[in-house]
């Protein structure tokens, strides 16, 4: 690591203890958001902190490497997202990771990525929860901005909707659905499509 990177990250972990809120941290234990360290540092306050920093890929990186909550989420504002290379994403989200550090990729980081929409339908059927609320968080922000996908990845994200809704996970439940109503927002066909095949399935139309 750098000598500059590696003062940067120092002055970052020694500045939490500034900013922490042990309450907030207890809660998100209590709720099971499990952290090796957690200072309980409100979001904002990160952005915050992130600002000074811009866009530095190699403190994204080490900040990435530290079991702090704190850290995960500074790394998914500091990493440009042009530099973020296939063989790092997979690396990143194969380390064990809570839901909010799922979030905050989808909607810090993935969403920026050229090849967003590739990753999402990956992960999307993926056995693993933190990958599919990712991947939905990631499609809901693209169809907010308008992307509209093709009749083959219609059909791929309607079924994989469908199973999403069922799931006794209640963070992937509860993904699905928003960026379901997402895909409904891009106009009156999409939502056709959408309650037809909820009706197909026996689920409740939205």
């Amino acid at each position: 690591m750098a000598a500059d990177t590696h003062e940067k990250l120092k002055a970052i972990k020694q500045s939490f203890r500034f900013v922490m809120d042990g309450n907030t941290s207890r809660s998100m234990t209590d709720k099971g958001m499990v952290y090796k360290l957690n200072w309980g540092v409100p979001f904002h306050e990160l952005r915050k902190m992130a600002q000074p920093y811009g866009k530095d890929y190699d403190l994204a990186v080490e900040l990435w490497k530290e079991d702090i909550r704190e850290c995960k989420i500074l790394a998914t504002l500091i990493m440009p997202p042009e530099k973020m290379s296939a063989e790092l994403i997979e690396v990143w989200m194969e380390q064990k990771m809570s839901q909010e550090v799922a979030e905050m990729l989808a909607f810090n980081l993935y969403q920026h990525l050229a090849e967003a929409p590739v990753w999402a339908y990956q992960w999307m059927a993926s056995e693993r929860p933190e990958w599919q609320i990712c991947a939905y968080h990631i499609l809901a922000r693209l169809f907010m901005r308008g992307q509209e996908p093709n009749e083959r990845g219609i059909n791929e994200y309607l079924d994989q909707v469908g199973v999403a809704l069922q799931s006794s996970h209640l963070g992937v439940k509860h993904a699905a659905l928003s960026s379901l109503g997402k895909f409904i927002s891009l106009g009156d066909e999409y939502e056709k499509l959408a309650q037809q095949y909820l009706q197909s399935i026996g689920l409740q139309a939205l």
